[in-house]
This record gives C-alpha cells, sequence and structure tokens, in this order.
C-alpha cells in the first residue's frame, strides 16, 4: 500500500486511537489526565509521522496546506478520515463508558479565544518541528508536540475544555463531554488559529518554501 490511501490510513489510525485515549483518560478523572493525553499525542505522532505527517488534527492539516506542505485532495482527504476516526473513536467508548453525565461549562468568547490561540501554538509547532527544513530528520518533533498539548491542557483546558482539535471536539461532543451546540466554536476556532500560525510561520521563513504540490 502507498500513495494517498497509505496516508489517510494513517491518519485513521492515529486519530482514532488518540480520540480514544483522550476519552478513556477524561473519564478515569485522574489528575494526570493532561499528561496522559499529552503522551498519547506524542506517541501516535512518532507512530505515524513518517507515514502521514501524523497531522491527526484538521487544524494542522489546514496550516500544513497553507504552509505548502500537502496538496489540497490531501488536505480534505484528511479532514474527512480525521473526522469519521473521531466519530468512531467516540462510538466505540460507550462499549466502556457511559456518556458524560453533563458538558463541560464554557463562556463562549473566552473559550472561542483560548482555542484559536492555543491552536495557533500548537500548530505553529508542528510546522517549525515537523516541515521546516532547519529541523529535518529531527528525534524531538513527537515530545515537542505532545507536550505542546499537554502545556495548554494545564494553562487553559479549564476555559474551553482544551479541545485544540475538531476530531477530538466531535469525538467529546458526541460522549458528551463537549455541548453539541457549541461545536461550531470547537470547529471554527481552532481553523483559525491553524490558518494563522502557517501565515506567521510563512512570513518568519521566507526561505523556506517547498516545491507546488498538484491536487
Amino acid at each position: 500500500m502507498n500513495g494517498i490511501l497509505r496516508n489517510a490510513l494513517a491518519e485513521f489510525v492515529g486519530t482514532f486511537i488518540f480520540v480514544f485515549a483522550i476519552i478513556g483518560a477524561v473519564n478515569s478523572g485522574s489528575a494526570l489526565t493532561p499528561l496522559a493525553i499529552g503522551f498519547a499525542l506524542m506517541v501516535m505522532v512518532f507512530a505515524t509521522g513518517h507515514i502521514s505527517g501524523a497531522h491527526l488534527n484538521p487544524a494542522v492539516s489546514l496550516g500544513a496546506w497553507i504552509r505548502g506542505a500537502i496538496s489540497a485532495v490531501t488536505f480534505a482527504t484528511y479532514v474527512v478520515v480525521q473526522l469519521v476516526a473521531g466519530a468512531l473513536a467516540a462510538l466505540l467508548s460507550f462499549v466502556l463508558w457511559p456518556a458524560a453525565d453533563a458538558p463541560v461549562a464554557i463562556e463562549v468568547g473566552p473559550a472561542f479565544l483560548v482555542e484559536a490561540f492555543w491552536t495557533f501554538v500548537l500548530v505553529y509547532v508542528v510546522l517549525n518541528v515537523a516541515t521546516s527544513k532547519g529541523n529535518v530528520n529531527n528525534s524531538f518533533y513527537g515530545l515537542a508536540i505532545g507536550s505542546t498539548v499537554f502545556v495548554g491542557a494545564v494553562a487553559v483546558g479549564g476555559v474551553s475544555g482544551g479541545g485544540f482539535n475538531p476530531a477530538v471536539a466531535l469525538g467529546l461532543s458526541i460522549t458528551g463531554a463537549f455541548d453539541f451546540a457549541a461545536y461550531w466554536l470547537y470547529l471554527l476556532a481552532p481553523l483559525v488559529g491553524g490558518a494563522l500560525a502557517a501565515l506567521v510561520f510563512r512570513a518568519l521563513n521566507s526561505d523556506d518554501r517547498l516545491p507546488a504540490l498538484e491536487g
């Protein structure tokens, strides 16, 4: 297997495991939940990065597309499989855990701000450690990316619930941990943050342009 099908399958597997692990960590009620989430992302990035780039997040895929790292066809394919994987992981979780008693309480303005801001941070880190020519074949990219999510979950997770990823937010909305009526926020804010991160990356790395991709 090779090409876009192989990449899409890697994105599906990585996103599915990541979202399922998040749901399990949330249900554990452990104080280590943010660390478990960061580690889950780290290991999935290391596991699938050599195949698909390990986006595992529509906002990261948007940033990678704007940066020029993937084609439009790849971007669209990744987003579809990431969202499907997030939804299926949530459905499987019901075999082990019940639906959440009540969704995370949020205020729309602050939640939108932190979801956009920390997704900006996440995508900016991803583009720099995983796509920059200055960091080719580095060995730390998974740790950097996972640590970014861990820090975000601790720093601002109490404001928004700490989605930073429309696929994760979809899974958590299906389980009832997030309010489905607020899913638009968890979809739009990360995409805004991801797009801004790509534009900032391009502005600061004008000498790091990739060849035009077809499709």
